[in-house]
């Protein structure tokens, strides 16, 4: 039996894919997913809905307006998977190692700046692209546990 109150699923035409190095501390996988997908808020037009309100008339700030797929992957894996994105010319947010030890956004550029893409200590990215795109990209990533 169906309910029919039931909202209808939504298909997305694209993906948010955020890709993690599976050896890492917790606290290093959220801080990077935060980081990452700033990128995509920041820079993709129409990617998050309206503001919330609570039933007291709260303002609260808004939020994608799809899913965010979280995957783990082993460092190899992950260079794959950049690799990838980048030959698809799918726009990319990366965080390398180096990035735990920097404290601004100066910092951050610089030390991206001075490793060339290939040999980039990468931890994570995330991306945003056609879904069928996104799913080839990430292809043998497993879904974040």
């Amino acid at each position: 039996m169906t309910d029919e109150n039931a909202p209808t699923p939504v298909v997305w035409d694209t993906k948010i894919a955020v890709v993690l190095r599976e050896d890492l501390e917790t606290w290093q996988k959220l801080n990077i997913t935060a980081f990452t997908v700033s990128g995509i808020a920041a820079t993709v037009e129409n990617v998050t809905g309206e503001p919330y309100e609570d039933g007291s008339g709260v303002q609260y700030l808004p939020m994608f307006r799809q899913p965010v797929l979280v995957f783990a992957a082993d460092g190899d894996k992950l260079r794959q998977i950049h690799e990838r994105a980048l030959r698809r010319e799918i726009p990319v947010a990366v965080y390398t190692e180096e990035l735990f030890v920097t404290n601004n956004d100066e910092d951050n550029r610089a030390q991206v700046k001075a490793v060339p893409s290939e040999k980039l200590n990468l931890v994570g990215l995330a991306m945003r692209g056609d879904r069928k795109a996104i799913d080839k990209v990430v292809k043998g990533a497993s879904l974040h546990p």
